[in-house]
């Protein structure tokens, strides 16, 4: 078995499959797995942004003391 990211909910995913037994359902599924993958990313690219304008502020902060 493939290693389980942190963030994927297996347990939940795979009982959702289960009792996804018509079109409806399959497509709620697969519009929650887009859904909650969108929101992984963006709150990735999120935390990505802070990091790098941390680091931004950091870096003029040292070179204003600096001069």
């Amino acid at each position: 078995m493939r290693n389980q990211d942190a963030g994927f909910d297996y347990h939940r995913y795979r009982k959702l499959l289960a009792e996804a037994v018509d079109e409806t359902k399959r497509l709620a599924l697969i519009d929650l797995l887009v859904e909650e993958r969108a929101r992984d990313r963006l709150e990735a690219q999120r935390a990505a942004d802070r990091k790098a304008m941390t680091a931004m502020t950091i870096a003029k902060v040292l070179g204003a003391s600096r001069a």
